[in-house]
């Protein structure tokens, strides 16, 4: 596999060896030893499977207090997958880095703890599939605005149609008014 880090570095684009043939292909997604020395350390503890329709714009979602770390990978489809780090007292505070995740590219990224995660799905049906570091929240669960202009998020919109969001991502705070890290 490649790992590759990103424009803020503790952020890593992970392209894992896929063998493929006429029969289909096969790709190790998870290996602790190898994604350790790459700097992707577990333990994970919850997996997580969604769906997404073409136009779909989640996020951009995080936990306080109880941050989690995930490796993120699209299934089915093509996702743009976005990070932003949420962590004041790093040089890249407010910084954003994206990437195209596919079936087709079998990318992956890692989105340590600390940073928020969203994604625009690209095609239509996308099955996002992620592990995570701790378990889910309901009552730390935070979320912060798209399209805020402070973050300047270059979302690839399809077709000048606007994304289906959640009422929750929706009406989600500015980074300026959302609860950070330390």
């Amino acid at each position: 596999m490649i790992v590759t880090p990103t424009a803020i570095p503790d952020v890593l684009l992970v392209q894992p060896t896929a063998h493929g043939d006429q029969r289909g292909f096969f790709v190790e997604t998870w290996h602790a030893a190898r994604y350790a020395a790459a700097g992707i350390h577990g333990p994970f503890v919850q997996d997580n499977h969604s769906r997404s329709a073409a136009h779909t714009l989640r996020g951009l979602h995080y936990q306080v207090r109880q941050p989690q770390g995930k490796l993120v990978r699209a299934a089915v489809g093509a996702i743009f997958d976005v990070t932003v780090d949420l962590r004041r007292s790093s040089a890249t505070f407010g910084h954003w880095v994206g990437a195209v995740l596919s079936d087709e590219n079998h990318h992956q990224l890692w989105v340590p703890p600390g940073f928020a995660h969203g994604f625009y799905v690209l095609s239509g049906p996308a099955d996002l599939i992620y592990k995570c570091t701790t378990l889910y929240a309901a009552e730390l669960d935070r979320a912060l605005r798209w399209d805020d202009p402070a973050l300047g998020i270059d979302w690839p919109l399809t077709d000048a149609i606007p994304p289906l969001l959640s009422a929750k991502d929706a009406e989600a705070p500015l980074l300026r008014e959302a609860e950070t890290y330390p």
